[in-house]
């Protein structure tokens, strides 16, 4: 198995009602795109977070799950907002889970 997980940093302007339409939307990815085994997405309350407002967590069948994530058409959607609602910056980590 692999997890995906994504940190994403706004603007200023980002409302809180984007970025719930942000997660609302990123969650229905475990419907559309094969071999998503779970996905968890919300707002971060870490007081050490940098500026990074949300995180993401997806699990992954295997390494050829997500190499089929990032280009499919359901994901570049959510891409696509993001970049529409202000993303400033994210740091994404993926890792084999033993």
């Amino acid at each position: 198995m692999v997890e995906h997980i994504v940190l994403i940093k706004f603007s200023p302007e980002t409302t809180k009602e984007q970025k719930e339409e942000l997660i609302r939307r990123t969650l229905q990815l475990k419907n559309v795109i094969p071999g998503i085994l779970d996905i968890q997405q919300g707002f971060n309350f870490s007081n050490r977070s940098q500026g990074y407002e949300i995180g993401l967590a997806v699990r992954f069948e295997d390494k050829a799950s997500l190499d089929n994530y990032g280009p499919h058409p359901a994901h570049q959607e959510i891409v696509t907002y993001l970049k529409e609602i202000g993303m400033e910056d994210s740091i994404i980590v993926d890792f084999h889970l033993h």
